[in-house]
C-alpha cells in the first residue's frame, strides 16, 4: 500500500539507483561509497522509497542488507528501465555511425594479453565508441547487468544471455630445464575443475603445490625463477617461450573461451562492431583450433 499523498511518480532515477547500490554493496556504507554520498543520506532516501512503494526492501541479516522478494521485483523493473534508457540514447547515435559505451568483463591476463594490444585500432576507427574493461579473477554478475559483454574461460551452465565460442587456448606444462623443480604452482580449490588444475591432479602434482594463486601473471613470474612447475594457458606464458631455463611442453588438452552477450544487444549495430572485434582479437591472437 502506498503512503498517503505519495505515489511512485514521486521517485526519481537517483532514488532508484540507491536500491541497486544497497543490493550490490550489502550495506548503506558501501552503497554510499559507490554513489559518493554519505550513508545517512542512503538510509534516509531508502526509507522514503519504502514509504512511497509501501514495501520493505531490505532486511538486516548477519550484518548484511539483503533484498526482500519485493525488492527483487522492484530491481527487475529498475534494471529494465536502465537498459531502455540506454537503448533510447543510442537511437540518435546510430544515425551518425558507431557510437556507444560498453563494458567488457575479462580476466586480467585476457584483458592485458589479448584485448589491450588491439583496442587502439578499434577506438581509432570509431571515435564515438567507448569501452570499459572490467578486470577481475571472479565473474561479474550478468544477471545484475554489471557488464555488457564477458569473456569466460568456463562455459556457464545457464543464464539470460547469448553465448558463443570465441576459440580455444593451448595449454603448456612448464618446468625447469635440466634441474629438479622445488615446488609446484597450483590453483585454489574453487578452480579445481579448470583443465589446468585437472592436469596437475592427473600428474599427481597437486599435493606439491606450495604456491597457490588464481592470477596466471603471478604464476608466470614465479616460473621465471627456474624452480617451479605449472600449467598455464598460452596467453599467460608467451613471454616465457624464449627462456632457455624453462622447458615448455604443449599439452593435448585445450581450454575453450566463451563470449557472453546481454540479449538486448544482439541487434545493436555498435554492439555488433564490438562483438566482431572481440572475435577478431582471438583469431588474430592465434587462439583457434589447429
Amino acid at each position: 500500500m502506498l503512503a498517503a499523498g505519495m505515489s511512485p511518480s514521486d521517485l526519481n532515477w537517483d532514488d532508484l539507483r540507491i536500491i541497486a547500490a544497497v543490493r550490490d554493496a550489502g550495506s548503506y556504507t558501501g552503497a554510499g561509497k559507490r554513489l559518493r554520498i554519505d550513508e545517512t543520506t542512503v538510509g534516509r532516501r531508502l526509507t522514503r522509497i519504502e514509504a512511497v512503494l509501501g514495501v520493505r526492501l531490505f532486511e538486516a541479516i548477519d550484518g548484511v542488507r539483503r533484498p526482500t522478494a519485493a525488492c527483487e521485483t522492484v530491481l527487475s523493473h529498475v534494471e529494465a528501465m536502465a537498459h531502455h534508457a540506454a537503448e533510447l540514447a543510442r537511437v540518435g547515435a546510430a544515425q551518425a555511425g558507431v557510437s556507444g559505451r560498453f563494458r567488457i568483463a575479462a580476466t586480467p591476463a585476457v584483458a592485458e594479453s589479448v584485448l589491450a594490444p588491439r583496442i587502439a585500432e578499434l577506438l581509432a576507427a570509431h571515435p564515438a565508441l567507448q569501452l570499459q574493461l572490467l578486470t577481475a579473477s571472479g565473474n561479474v554478475s550478468f544477471s545484475r547487468w554489471q557488464a555488457d559483454f564477458a569473456i569466460r574461460l568456463r562455459k556457464p551452465e545457464k543464464g539470460d544471455f547469448t553465448i558463443t565460442r570465441l576459440g580455444s587456448l593451448r595449454l603448456y606444462l612448464i618446468e625447469p630445464a635440466g634441474v629438479v623443480p622445488s615446488f609446484v604452482c597450483g590453483y585454489p580449490d574453487e578452480l579445481g575443475e579448470i583443465p589446468e588444475q585437472q592436469i596437475l591432479k592427473q600428474r599427481k602434482l597437486v599435493d606439491a603445490a606450495r604456491c597457490v594463486t588464481d592470477n596466471v601473471r603471478v604464476m608466470s613470474e614465479v616460473l621465471r625463477g627456474g624452480q617451479a612447475v605449472a600449467v598455464l594457458p598460452e596467453h599467460a606464458c608467451r613471454d616465457l617461450f624464449g627462456d632457455a631455463s624453462l622447458r615448455m611442453t604443449q599439452l593435448p588438452r585445450r581450454r575453450d573461451v566463451w563470449l557472453l552477450v546481454q540479449p538486448h544487444l544482439k541487434r545493436d549495430p555498435a554492439a555488433r562492431v564490438v562483438i566482431d572485434w572481440l572475435r577478431g582479437c582471438f583469431v588474430d591472437g592465434g587462439f583457434q583450433d589447429r
